[in-house]
């Protein structure tokens, strides 16, 4: 009995040191993880709104060349960003979106031109889609498609389409992965519904 007793007393001591050094250790290096997540979302806003940067830059460089080029706004629970490219009369826009991919929750970057309906770029920087086939929505090759692709067709209908042998010199259409047709089309529905949230914001907003 006197042995389990100590054993437990033992247990509790061992138990609280290291729930103080966990915590502790937590306290230490939540500023470094929030500072890392920071430059992670900036990196990929200057990407995709085509903000020229060091890609060698330091976290702490990057927030910088974003708060000197970059300008936010939110509009309902969209929050956009501004862009004026060099030389540029008007300024180019990024919005977040997010959505239910096939395997877990897909989270991404659309950034159009002044124009307001001719894609400048896209990114899908967070997912759990399977390597190799829907994950591929985060390879160059794929997200480099939706590049000077507009966000209407010729007729003026609002729409992009992700769909397999897309007709290369449509305005409105890329290539989908070969083996993940489920994830594009989720894709697809999530990039339409961002775009429809923009169109609908700016009538709202009078522009």
């Amino acid at each position: 009995m006197k042995g389990s007793f100590y054993t437990l007393c033992y247990a509790a001591v061992l138990g609280g040191v290291c729930a103080l050094l966990l915590t502790a250790t937590s306290n230490f290096t939540g500023p470094y993880k929030q500072a890392n997540a920071k430059a992670e979302e900036v990196l990929n806003i200057l990407s995709v709104l085509g903000v020229p940067f060091d890609v060698d830059a330091s976290g702490e460089r990057l927030v910088e060349v974003f708060n000197a080029n970059v300008r936010e706004k939110s509009q309902g629970d969209m929050k956009l960003y501004f862009y004026r490219p060099s030389g540029g009369k008007a300024e180019v826009v990024a919005v977040e979106f997010s959505g239910a991919g096939l395997w877990g929750p897909v989270k991404g970057l659309l950034s159009l031109e002044s124009d307001m309906k001719t894609i400048r770029g896209v990114t899908f920087y967070e997912h759990e889609e399977t390597p190799g086939l829907g994950g591929e929505i985060s390879s160059d090759w794929f997200q480099g498609q939706f590049v000077g692709k507009t966000v209407v067709d010729d007729a003026g209908k609002a729409g992009i389409f992700i769909k397999r042998g897309a007709d290369k010199s449509a305005s409105n259409e890329v290539d989908a992965i070969t083996g993940a047709t489920m994830t594009c089309d989720k894709i697809e529905t999530m990039l339409n519904k961002t775009v429809a949230r923009i169109v609908k914001g700016r009538v709202e907003n009078g522009q």
